[in-house]
């Protein structure tokens, strides 16, 4: 039978019951032979219900011993164990059950032969017969369910276990048998003659102790006990070495480690454990296809697995499959230790059962900090070690030499004395094999430069590193790993490392949890038992070492296949992992042979490790992305080749250019058709057009907001440089082309090229250039290709830069000074707004992108810095639309001794100069025409705007409850809890801004919505701040700076108190500007234009428009 072949659910759940039936029947011989003593008519009602099945029972120890050999070894799976259940047990039992049936049925036919009416069969009668006849039908049932369900014992037996087993039987049973007798002897009891006394001996040698000799002659008990125990033990050794499977002595070939390495660098990342699977002392089973693996050791009969199965997790199932069809085949326990969570899924859906058995500690290299109370610990183990003089190397072991290599085995071997190596499924056990050049190795050294400890690690994939190996000198300082594991983390950042693994520590949560208040009885018993346990095996002292550095713990577990077996995994996973001796001389790992495997793998003249090498190499290199080409994107791609084929740099570092096209187009103008000037220059551009007309080739060239003619003929640029351009320039190339300056036959200015050389080779066709580009939203996402094709959007982003400068000349000519203030900030403030959050990893601190930089820009006023303005980006949480982006740019100035009137000529002045340098006089572009800014702009309290608005009259004294009513009457949704000032507000956001036009200055709005203004200075219930409205948008406000410290620590309190509520919107308390604020700010006004909202006003377009990059939602990743 093949080791592939499937077997049925029903045949395995069968066979299982099977063995436990046996076990049963031997439970039950255990169980009755003290109760025979008192019981014996119970105990024989027992039997032959148990025998009623075809399985011998009996009180005898012997009995129970042999049994349970027998049902172990069904459990197993082994075929020997099959037959020999079918035909010693069943097939005798159905011989005696036939012999049974004929003797009954003859001795009911003839009830009056004399021959039956002796003691014994007188009270035998029918329903012994039907007894008898329903046993032989069970029995003839179990020999064909034994039958059917054979293909579920597929384990071997070793060659010439029967032999031996023969031998090692009558040997034992001969020894039992003499020891029987010689005791007899001396102690006969009520034996007489030699007769007497050499028969009850071999019975007790045979198990039958209880056998009368001659009436009620018999021996002492404990004779037959002691013999039976040995004749018992005689018929274990013996079926054990009968039912022995082949072992195979296999390990890692050069090809299967080369495959194991080849799926951990295509999956690596997947488990931090994987590496482990190298181990020189495992076998391999692959998946069919090779995508998958699982490497084990078999310890006493144990097929025993560790971490996760390599490779791709869809191959997991095929490769679990063949690794347990093998165990079956060689009557091995298949189990797994350090199984994480999502393997642990494949292997309980295989039919195996998962049980928790600790965690691994995680070390995130982002999210590690020595700051903070909890890490105390660490971070004085660092300073003393640092204190002491102590420093340390982190490097790969590629980059160690082979001597320093050397050195650090030996010193690890020293430090580990006569300890036992430990590790099976986080231990590597080759320190400096040349094949694990990728390993990392820190080392750290004393003040005089000795070697005082070690550390290495295995690759976990390509981002992380597995802990390996730990050493250190006895005589070190303490807090030296501490140490060593901190220089680590230093080191990841140019190791291009994110993770690191530590120790495993089993039951974590147990004595985690019994640290809690409130831990229950029966998990502090438990904590207390394992607590004993860690003075023999460090459970908890591993706990302890890792918890210090706060890791990510990531649950491991262990799956076996039943939980008969669960015992024998345990002890076999003790073994591989040294916390245990092997019980058998032959479940010990042959070290001396793994290590001749090691000298061999690096005494091939280096060519395993070459293949290695060869094969990282290939693997980490970083593949390209497939990327499928268009027909057109293809052809480019071919003409590329065929510009390098003809020797014709692609991507050149420069090109001649002497004059621009828009300068050659200021020169020449108004010339007549057909005219030559005499002037040479060399010219770049885009190609915007292509034509052919008969010996010469015409081309537009573009280059910003100007474009040109060119014209090829063969004449002037020769023939070959004419064919070479009509082959291989394309619409969207950059060229450089050298000729003269001339008019074309009807009169269009012109360059008739000499010569010409690519500038940069366009590998995309552009859009069609009569349809355009027109769809907002790839003009969006293709800003690049937008400006090529769209005159506008470039002649946008020149008015913007136009804008800016015009308004920082426009501060500057008036004595301000500019200034820069922080982007990220600790405090959420300055503005009412939602902030972005951030966190820098070297502080473990919450950051903030800035929403507005007034409160700096006040501390440097506070400083005496005079009038200062900043041009600067600020971002809010707050959505996209046509008149936000979440990224935007303003300028806010500040000016000693001014006050918001004093601002808003300022801005007025400031926007006209704007709109003056963008279109050369004080204008606004919109879709109906130009509309004229100059001149004096409305300005209007916000309580009369809306009066206006809203037909009522209404002012700062104007009840909340009229205001609320008429926020319903017009359609203006609040919440109940809105203040007066906050209705009027919401009242203004929605019936006055949006339908404002023309420029106008908004004033004096409610106290309580301007937390940073000054209180107006004739009603207290108002503010002094203006909003400027143009069009639909607010462009800018301005305030007199609220300068009074004991005030505006009031208000930020009442703000602070908001955002602890939950306003997401709420500033926070800043305290350092407050303190600032108290050392006196001078009387300032305060002004804040957006810049994104002066270019909307100033072009009639909306914000995207204006931006070269305005936010979009980001395309899903694939």
């Amino acid at each position: 039978m093949s080791s592939e072949q499937v077997i049925p659910k029903w045949q395995q759940r069968a066979a299982v019951w099977i063995g436990r039936a046996v076990l049963f029947a031997a439970v039950c011989s255990f169980i009755a032979v003290p109760v025979h003593l008192f019981a014996p008519e119970f105990v024989k009602d027992a039997e032959d219900v148990i025998e009623f099945f075809g399985i011998p029972a009996g009180h005898t120890f012997l009995s129970g011993v042999y049994l349970t050999v027998v049902g172990s070894a069904l459990l197993r799976g082994k075929r020997a164990a099959l037959l020999w259940v079918l035909f010693v047990f069943e097939g005798l039992w159905l011989l005696g059950q036939i012999v049974t049936v004929g003797f009954l049925s003859v001795l009911i036919s003839n009830p009056n032969d004399p021959d039956f009416k002796k003691p014994g069969f007188a009270d035998l009668g029918v329903s012994d017969l039907e007894w008898s006849i329903a046993s032989l039908i069970v029995t003839l049932g179990m020999i064909w369910l034994l039958w059917r369900i054979r293909g579920a014992f597929p384990a071997r037996l070793a060659p010439g276990t029967r032999r031996l087993a023969i031998f090692v039987l009558i040997t034992g049973l001969a020894i039992s048998a003499a020891a029987s007798i010689t005791l007899t002897q001396v102690f006969p009891h009520t034996l007489h003659g030699q007769r007497q006394k050499v028969g009850w001996a071999i019975f007790a040698a045979l198990g039958q102790s209880k056998t009368r000799m001659g009436g009620d002659h018999s021996g002492h008990n404990w004779v037959g006990l002691s013999v039976g125990f040995l004749s018992a033990l005689s018929l274990v050794i013996a079926f054990a070495i009968f039912l022995r499977s082949v072992r195979r002595v296999r390990y890692l070939s050069q090809t299967e480690e080369l495959q194991l390495r080849r799926l951990l660098l295509q999956y690596g990342e997947r488990d931090s454990l994987g590496y482990f699977a190298t181990r020189r002392d495992k076998a391999v089973v692959f998946s069919p296809d090779n995508n998958a693996a699982i490497a084990y050791r078999v310890v006493n009969g144990v097929s025993l697995a560790s971490g996760d199965p390599l490779g791709d997790p869809l191959a997991w199932p095929a490769a679990i499959q063949r690794w347990l069809a093998e165990a079956r085949t060689y009557g091995w326990s298949p189990a797994v230790v350090s199984a994480s969570e999502e393997a642990a899924h494949a292997y309980v859906d295989a039919g195996l059962r998962a049980l928790a058995m600790g965690d691994e500690a995680i070390i995130d290299v982002a999210d590690f900090s020595l700051e903070g109370r909890t890490m105390r610990p660490v971070r004085q183990a660092v300073t003393r070690a640092q204190r002491a003089g102590y420093h340390a190397e982190v490097r790969r072991h590629d980059d160690l030499s082979p001597a320093a290599l050397q050195e650090y085995v030996k010193l690890a071997e020293k430090w580990r004395g006569a300890q036992t190596e430990r590790g099976f499924s986080m231990a590597l056990g080759r320190l400096g094999d040349p094949a694990d050049a990728r390993c990392v190795m820190v080392i750290a050294r004393d003040a005089d430069g000795a070697v005082r400890g070690l550390l290495s690690f295995v690759p976990w994939g390509v981002r992380g590193v597995s802990l390996d190996l730990m050493r250190r000198d006895p005589e070190s300082v303490n807090g030296l790993m501490e140490f060593m594991v901190t220089a680590l983390v230093d080191a990841c950042s140019d190791l291009g490392l994110h993770h690191i693994s530590l120790n495993f520590a089993m039951f974590r949560e147990i004595f985690s949890d019994a640290e809690r208040v409130g831990a229950g009885p029966v998990l502090r018993f438990t904590n207390a038992l394992l607590t004993g346990a860690s003075r023999f095996w460090q459970l908890e002292s591993l706990y302890q070492s890792n918890e210090k550095y706060l890791p990510r713990w990531s649950p491991r577990l262990i799956c076996y296949s039943r939980s008969a077996s669960l015992a024998r995994v345990l002890l076999a996973a003790g073994t591989a992992e040294g916390f245990l001796p092997a019980p058998r001389p032959w479940t010990r790992v042959d070290t001396t042979e793994t290590a001749e495997r090691h000298a061999i793998m690096a005494a091939d003249g280096g060519q395993f490790t070459a293949a290695v090498r060869a094969q990282e190499e290939d693997l980490l290199r970083p593949a390209l992305p497939d990327r499928r080409l268009t027909e057109q994107e293809q052809i480019r791609r071919t003409k590329l080749a065929e510009l390098v084929a003809a020797g014709i740099e692609p991507y050149p570092v420069s090109v001649p250019r002497t004059e621009t096209l828009e300068r050659i187009q200021e020169l020449h103008q108004n010339l007549p058709a057909d005219h030559h000037t005499g002037h040479q220059v060399s010219v770049t551009g885009r190609v915007s057009r292509l034509r052919n007309h008969g010996g010469l080739a015409f081309a537009q060239l573009q280059d910003g907001l100007a474009d040109l003619q060119v014209m090829l003929a063969a004449d002037a640029c020769g023939v070959e440089a004419l064919a070479l351009w009509r082959k291989l320039v394309d619409i969207g190339d950059h060229v450089s082309v050298t000729g003269e300056v001339v008019t074309s036959r009807r009169g269009e200015l012109s360059v008739a090229v000499t010569g010409w050389v690519m500038a940069a080779k366009c590998l995309h066709p552009l859009p069609d250039k009569r349809k355009g580009f027109t769809d907002p939203e790839a003009r969006v996402r293709q800003r690049h290709l937008d400006l090529v094709m769209n005159p506008d959007s470039l002649r946008m982003m020149r008015h913007r830069s136009t804008a800016v400068r015009a308004l920082r000349n426009g501060f500057e000519t008036r004595g301000f000074i500019e200034v820069e203030t922080p982007m990220l900030q600790a405090v959420h403030g300055g503005a009412n707004a939602r902030p972005f959050i951030t966190h820098i990893n070297a502080y473990d601190t919450e950051l903030f992108l800035r929403i507005a930089p007034e409160l700096f820009l006040k501390r440097l006023s506070v400083g005496g810095m005079g009038k200062i303005f900043e041009l600067n980006r600020n971002f809010r949480n707050e959505g996209a639309d046509a008149t936000h982006n979440p990224e935007f740019t303003s300028v806010e100035a500040y000016q000693p001794y001014a006050d918001y009137h004093t601002m808003r000529e300022l801005t007025r002045e400031l926007l006209i100069e704007a709109a003056t340098a963008v279109f050369g006089k004080p204008v606004v572009k919109r879709p109906d025409g130009e509309l004229d800014i100059s001149g004096e702009w409305p300005v209007i309290t916000v309580h009369d705007a809306v009066s206006h608005a809203t037909g009522v009259q209404i002012d700062s004294g104007t009840p909340c409850e009229r205001l609320r009513e008429l926020c319903a009457e017009h359609g203006v949704h609040v919440a109940f809890a809105l203040s007066p000032g906050e209705l009027v507000l919401e009242l203004y956001d929605e019936l006055v801004e949006p339908k404002t036009t023309m420029p106008t200055f908004y004033t004096d709005f409610p106290l309580e919505t301007s937390p940073l203004t000054r209180t107006h200075r004739s009603d207290p219930r108002l503010a002094e701040r203006w909003d400027l409205v143009a069009f639909g948008a607010e462009i800018g406000t301005a305030y007199s700076e609220l300068v009074d410290p004991v005030e505006q620590r009031r208000r930020l309190t009442e703000q602070s108190l908001k955002a602890a509520a939950g306003d997401p919107e709420a500033m926070s308390l800043d305290e350092d500007f407050l303190s600032a604020l108290e050392y006196a700010m001078p009387p300032t006004g305060g002004l804040g234009i957006g810049v994104d909202r002066v270019m909307m006003m100033l072009t009639g377009q909306n914000i995207r428009a204006t931006l070269a990059f305005p936010f979009v939602r980001p395309t899903p990743r694939p």
